[in-house]
């Protein structure tokens, strides 16, 4: 997908056709100089003058797709959607199979934005079709853009001309703002690089009833051309602002004959703005505008067409390192950017990026959206802001005090007073936005350290439901996504272990490492096991010919009589045993004793007799070779000598 729409400038004069014979007809050759013109003023983004030849053309009889295209889009890039959707239904009509995908895009666009909601749908529906651009894309978008409205209340700003006034920002106490109020001269619509002259930077104390309060910006930044959308540092000195090409005082088109914008900076100097220097990723061939600074001012956030752009216009960052110079360029992705126009962005201090765009599901025109930064991450959900920020018109420039409430934005919507207005807001209740968070671990056996695979891990909501699960793979591993707008509750479990959980609170969506160790279950899963084993206890031995309870054995049954503590349901019985030197009935009678020394040492310990059964089996059950006549080291028949602790009901 080209990074942004541009149609051929010269048109072939076999593309026309005549749809009827009229006396009055134009001859071919008058007929491509007219639209020879007309595309040079389309090209230049003077939509107004192209529009009046192309229905000059269309009205002579003649026709073609890439007229229909042409005149379509004059009138979308103008804000007349209402005739923007008549001109792509006849494209649509006429000629169905050269509609492209940006064609059926801003067919559907237009039609949203005069309320033909049912016809939207059908059409990006057709979209879809042509294009996983927008694999996600929500049937019930409309609910939930109204489930997100009303709440916002919305007033005029008091200082709006019969113009163009727009890109609020703060600075001080007030505000500095874009208008064309001194000339009346800044043809609409400037969200596609439409960089006419006399749009410059005004300044307002908000608070004030004086319309005189209004005043230029003083120092250098304004000129004979186009200023608009600026941003200033925490600490007042630096501003970052947007204007035409303007080199040695003259302006400078590319070689598509474009004059393109490009960002700026000044200093503050006892209240001037002055050393106005052009940022170095600026370029002749491509625009860059509408600035804007991550909360700590490390990080300046810009719009292009740059090569990258996955639209016509992207929203991307860069690190401002300082003298002069800054970090790499990154596009904020896919999850922001579309193929259609993502612009004026705007961060509050908790890392709420707010922007306009007329590629993500709205109202029609631009809407306003908000998405969480998390981390350099943009990844999180983009939520429409809703009515009455958003209407059928273009809203964009959103700036948000998430300290008191407050903000402005502009729109061309219906009863303004000039071709764009400033709004002021409140924000009543606070705006939801999803939150997902990857949870990523591992289950293990908490006394072997084993990977448990097949163990079910779940996230619970604050209200016990349960609200996705998974189950850990041959490495025990897991992998889980969860709302982090709420508390969750992170749970494992599997047969034959005690379940464990751990509860993660609201949080900023930064990826959580949550391990498990799992106990056995001793009381219903552990039937016929040896405990020691399971708490990975060192063997009870005895010396030779006794069977009294040695100080490192004692250490290991004090573990036996903890865990019986913690469950108190759990039953051992002892099983002790010889090595084979000896009688095999003297043995037979020693292991008992070593038996009952152990169960008398645990009920001394407080366990109850019931709990507890011991046996011994002399020489029955070596655990090596070392059988009656087999030489063996002292440490081989040491290895006999022993009690176990196995669980029974």
């Amino acid at each position: 997908m080209p990074k942004r729409i541009l149609i051929l400038l010269i048109i072939v004069c076999g593309f026309w056709t005549k749809v009827t014979a009229q006396q009055d007809s134009i001859p071919d050759k008058q007929i491509k100089r007219v639209m020879e013109r007309a595309d040079e003023r389309y090209n230049q983004y003077s939509f107004s003058p192209a529009i009046d030849i192309y229905k000059k053309v269309l009205d002579k009889g003649y026709t073609s797709p890439d007229l229909l295209k042409r005149l379509g889009n004059s009138y979308y890039f103008n804000a007349k959607y209402q005739e923007a959707a008549d001109t792509y239904a006849k494209l649509n009509t006429t000629y169905p199979d050269e509609m492209s995908v940006e064609d059926v895009f801003r067919y559907a666009q237009s039609l949203k934005s005069i309320g033909n909601y049912d016809q939207a749908s059908r059409v990006m529906e057709s979209f879809r079709q042509m294009t996983s651009t927008m694999s996600s894309y929500d049937e019930d978008y409309m609910t939930k853009i109204e489930k997100n409205s009303g709440r916002y209340t919305v007033k005029t700003f008091p200082y709006n001309s019969k113009y163009s006034d727009f890109a609020a920002s703060y600075y001080e106490k007030g505000l500095i703002f874009a208008s064309d109020r001194d000339t009346g001269n800044f043809a609409r619509y400037r969200h596609t690089w439409n960089a006419r002259d006399f749009l410059d930077l005004y300044k307002v104390n908000a608070d004030s009833v004086s319309d005189n309060n209004v005043v230029k910006l003083g120092g250098d930044v304004n000129t004979r051309l186009h200023e608009s959308t600026s941003v200033i540092s925490k600490d007042g000195t630096t501003m970052y602002f947007t204007r035409n090409n303007f080199f040695d005082g003259r302006k400078k088109k590319d070689e598509e004959g474009i004059i393109r914008l490009k960002i700026y900076s000044a200093e503050n100097i006892d209240g001037e703005w002055l050393n106005i220097t052009e940022l170095p990723f600026n370029s002749d061939s491509y625009s860059v505008a509408h600035p804007m600074l991550s909360p700590d001012g490390k990080k300046l956030y810009f719009v292009s067409d740059m090569p990258g752009s996955l639209g016509e216009s992207d929203i991307f960052v860069t690190e401002i390192i300082g003298d002069g110079t800054y970090g790499p360029i990154k596009n904020l992705g896919s999850n922001i950017n579309t193929i259609a126009r993502e612009t004026f962005p705007f961060i509050t201090k908790d890392g709420v990026l707010y922007f306009s765009s007329d590629g993500h599901q709205g109202l029609g025109g631009l809407d306003v959206f908000a998405t969480k930064i998390t981390y350099n991450d943009y990844t999180q959900p983009v939520v429409n802001v809703g009515k009455p920020v958003n209407t059928p018109k273009d809203d964009f420039s959103f700036i948000f005090d998430s300290d008191d409430k407050t903000g402005y934005f502009a729109s061309n919507r219906d009863g303004g007073m000039g071709d764009d207005d400033i709004y002021e807001f409140v924000e009543n209740e606070p705006l939801v936005l999803d939150c997902i968070q990857e949870i990523t671990g591992t289950v293990r056996d908490r006394i072997s350290n084993e990977v448990l695979a097949g163990a079910t891990v779940k996230i619970i909501d604050e209200e016990n439901n349960e609200v996705s699960s998974t189950i850990t793979d041959s490495d025990g591993n897991y992998i889980l996504m969860l709302d982090c707008s709420k508390g969750n509750f992170v749970r494992a479990s599997r047969d034959g272990y005690v379940p464990s959980e751990e509860y993660l609170p609201i949080s900023d969506g930064k990826p959580r490492i949550v391990d498990f160790y799992l106990e056995r279950d001793l009381v219903t899963g552990g039937f016929g096991d040896d405990l020691a084993k399971l708490l990975q206890l060192s063997t009870i031995y005895f010396d030779l010919n006794k069977y009294n309870i040695r100080p490192d054995a004692e250490i290991e049954i004090q573990k036996v009589i903890v865990a019986m503590e913690k469950y108190p349901s759990l039953k051992i019985k002892v099983n002790s045993h010889t090595d084979s030197r000896g009688v095999d009935a003297y043995n037979l009678w020693l292991s008992q004793k070593r038996a009952e020394s152990t169960v008398d040492y645990m009920i001394s310990k407080g366990i109850a007799a019931d709990r507890l059964q011991g046996e011994g089996y002399g020489e029955t059950r070596l655990v090596n070779d070392c059988a009656n006549g087999v030489q063996c080291t002292e440490e081989q028949h040491q290895l006999n000598r022993r009690s176990e602790f196995i669980i029974f009901e």
